[in-house]
């Protein structure tokens, strides 16, 4: 569990949350709504692959042969600067890394992108 942290305690809905109140474009008065999110009880198991890009770099075949035990990769980002939540190759948020139980790593939610939510 994340640490009680008042810097990543958030107002804004959850993602599932917003996934939930988001209406499709198919919609209509017409089309009867189901109650209490029962339309999207079949899609809540359905499992995701979620990434954490901590950066990116290319560098040419030649370089990456080069590559040894021990070699240093320089990525795009700095310390400190926010991480990537990909959901199946798509950026869904942007957060930071925290410690988490012991010696694991999780990613505290900062940023929620938009364009995720509304396209749905």
């Amino acid at each position: 569990m994340l640490e009680n942290d008042p810097k990543t305690a958030r107002s804004e809905p959850s993602i599932q949350q917003q996934i939930a109140d988001a209406k499709p474009a198919s919609e209509t008065a017409e089309t009867p709504k189901k109650q209490d999110g029962k339309s999207l009880d079949a899609i809540f198991g359905v499992k995701l692959e979620v990434r954490v890009v901590l950066g990116r770099n290319r560098m040419p075949i030649s370089e990456l042969l080069n590559l040894t035990k021990g070699s240093v990769i320089e990525l795009d980002r700095r310390v400190g600067e926010p991480v990537d939540l990909m959901i199946n190759d798509r950026m869904v948020a942007r957060g930071d890394l925290v410690r988490v139980q012991g010696d694991m790593l999780g990613v505290a939610l900062r940023e929620i992108v938009k364009d995720f939510v509304s396209e749905i």
